[in-house]
């Protein structure tokens, strides 16, 4: 007898739905049929309610508020799905939460995102499809396959599709650590870029201390402030008011990750930023939409990258220039 190949099923678990129903519409497949419950004391019961014997699956799911039941749904659903037969377990995590954790910048502190690969891994995971890590370094925390995704392409296209002009712009990076991120972004724009000499890791959750230097020219420049989450949004309120202050006439964020905690929607709508581009990694709920906010999907990016692994196929493509 030939070989059978398996077949693909894709299931979506509670933390972002709308993202993985748009995963579904680019690979061409239905959702498949599985519920996701609580029981009263705060149990998380996984239920499948379909065959998948020796199928390929891969299961959807961002590890966002609420960050820890977003968490142990993932572990269950894995559990559920290796007892049940499946040939291959892909897990997709759009933001990775935890991944702030990466390393022991202080004693006796956790490196929590070594410990949420290692619990995946313990889950038998076949492999990881995962989307701007915040430290890149985190792919080195599993022994299993890790596909790295890149957001910058669909956040360049933005820029690109509405006929920005590169002559004027400037790419900025609102802290030494970021750079390399705002360094792929302007090459994909063909722009010079910025750093904002932000040496006060408290400065970032205060927007009373504005940075006043900046290595690179913006004056008179349109700039972007790269990022690859926006949490509190403070950070990337400060920079806009440092790089309006050393002459930008124009500044806009951009970003992967939309947290959105705490009053973010409101100090980022009250900001001097002009517009705010984020993806839907994690789902943005209409109580923290806001005019300024321009949300892109990541959902063809996604979706292509499981058929190409699917099929076998390199991903290098998807890191090239792509149109929304």
């Amino acid at each position: 007898m030939g070989q059978i190949e398996p077949k693909m099923k894709l299931f979506a678990l509670n933390a972002n739905v709308d993202l993985a129903e748009k995963i579904a519409k680019e690979v061409g497949l239905s959702l498949g049929k599985a519920s996701v419950k609580q029981f009263s004391d705060g149990e998380i019961q996984v239920n499948i309610d379909e065959s998948i014997r020796g199928s390929e699956v891969y299961v959807i799911q961002s590890i966002s508020d609420p960050i820890n039941d977003s968490l142990m749904e993932l572990l269950i659903m894995v559990d559920a799905l290796r007892r049940a037969s499946a040939s291959q377990i892909n897990v997709v995590i759009p933001y990775y939460g935890y991944s702030r954790q990466d390393r022991k910048a202080r004693s006796r502190e956790p490196i929590t995102a070594k410990l949420i690969a290692n619990l995946l891994e313990d889950d038998q995971v076949t492999r990881v499809l995962t989307l701007d890590l915040h430290a890149p370094q985190i792919q080195g925390f599993f022994d299993v396959p890790v596909d790295h995704l890149a957001a910058s392409p669909l956040l360049a296209s933005y820029f690109t599709d509405h006929n920005f002009d590169p002559e004027n712009m400037v790419v900025v990076s609102p802290d030494h650590a970021s750079v390399s991120r705002a360094r792929t972004l302007a090459e994909k724009l063909g722009t010079p870029i910025a750093i904002i000499d932000n040496r006060n890791v408290e400065s970032s959750e205060s927007l009373n201390e504005i940075p006043t230097e900046i290595i690179g020219g913006v004056k008179g420049k349109v700039a972007i402030v790269i990022d690859d989450m926006i949490d509190t949004g403070t950070r990337i309120t400060i920079s806009a008011q440092a790089l309006k202050n050393a002459g930008a006439v124009k500044v806009y964020g951009a970003a992967t990750h939309a947290i959105f905690s705490r009053k973010a929607p409101e100090i980022l709508q009250n900001s001097l930023l002009e517009k705010v581009i984020v993806t839907d990694s994690i789902r943005i709920g209409e109580e923290k939409k806001f005019d300024k906010l321009v949300e892109l999907s990541v959902g063809p990016l996604i979706g292509n990258a499981i058929e190409m692994i699917h099929n076998n196929e390199p991903l290098a493509p998807l890191f090239r220039s792509q149109s929304k």
